[in-house]
């Protein structure tokens, strides 16, 4: 007979889970180099298009797709979101009564 697998339900941010540092801000990056990856996919662009558009070589554009965020700060990921014809909001509130959660919008 197997035994039953034990199920953990996630807190939202797998980089918390996993006990990383600074995991609202990982999860930022996250989710800015993918919507950085789908506008260069949608927009069927190479990735030296990409690089040359967004001021950077094309094996930074590789990084970044892959999700290989460490050479990255914020701040420059939402300069490529311009850069790419997509604006950045930040919309601070109050936190609601359960846990502080962070959230970046790009549309």
């Amino acid at each position: 007979m197997t035994e039953p697998i034990g199920v953990q339900t996630g807190s939202g941010n797998i980089f918390a889970d996993l006990g990383l540092e600074n995991p609202d801000e990982l999860l930022v990056k996250a989710e800015l180099a993918r919507k950085i990856g789908g506008i260069v996919a949608s927009q069927k662009m190479t990735q030296a298009e990409a690089a040359e558009l967004l001021g950077i070589d094309q094996p930074k554009v590789s990084a970044l797709i892959n999700g290989k965020l460490s050479g990255f700060s914020t701040s420059r990921l939402f300069r490529f979101l311009n850069a790419l014809g997509s604006d950045v909001e930040i919309v601070v509130k109050p936190k609601a009564l359960t846990q502080a959660q962070t959230r970046v919008v790009a549309s």
